[in-house]
């Protein structure tokens, strides 16, 4: 995790609710398939925001009684913390996960054109995110996997 952390990224997640990490670099000719492979090595990130997330609801199903207790109000937090991030990583802009992903799974012509794409993401991205339309786009899928993961009501 520390190779992740950028600390002007961190600082801005901190004081203003948003922030960056750093890229985990990779050499795609170690790839035996560079467009298949970078797409799921982009998606191992949001992958693990999800395995957390479904590992914490466990432990807060199993060793919550009251979930209004501090711990209960962690272990929440902590599952949608990771909702969001997955689900904000797999947003198909550059320099996201999302963007690699679906580079990944289209086809050899379609995916040249997405390439050529990249250019515009960061400000396709910051644009969402200025304009608060991330939250339209991923409070439906993080509540639906709130729901999935027993959590009736948040």
């Amino acid at each position: 995790p520390k190779a992740h952390l950028d600390p002007i990224g961190t600082l801005f997640l901190l004081f203003f609710g948003f922030g960056w990490g750093r890229p985990v670099p990779f050499n795609p000719i170690n790839l035996k398939n560079p467009k298949r492979d970078s797409a799921i090595i982009s998606f191992a990130g949001p992958l693990s925001n999800f395995i957390l997330a479904v590992i914490t609801a466990g432990i807060y199903h199993l060793a919550v009684a009251n979930p209004t207790q501090l711990l209960g109000n962690f272990l929440f937090q902590v599952v949608g913390f990771n909702l969001l991030i997955g689900f904000f990583n797999l947003l198909p802009f550059h320099p996201l996960d999302g963007f690699k992903v679906v580079y990944g799974i289209l086809p050899t012509n379609l995916a040249i054109q997405w390439m050529e794409t990249e250019r515009y993401g960061m400000f396709v991205l910051l644009l969402l995110v200025f304009t608060q339309s991330t939250s339209k786009i991923l409070t439906p899928a993080i509540s639906f996997m709130l729901k999935l993961l027993g959590f009736s009501s948040f």
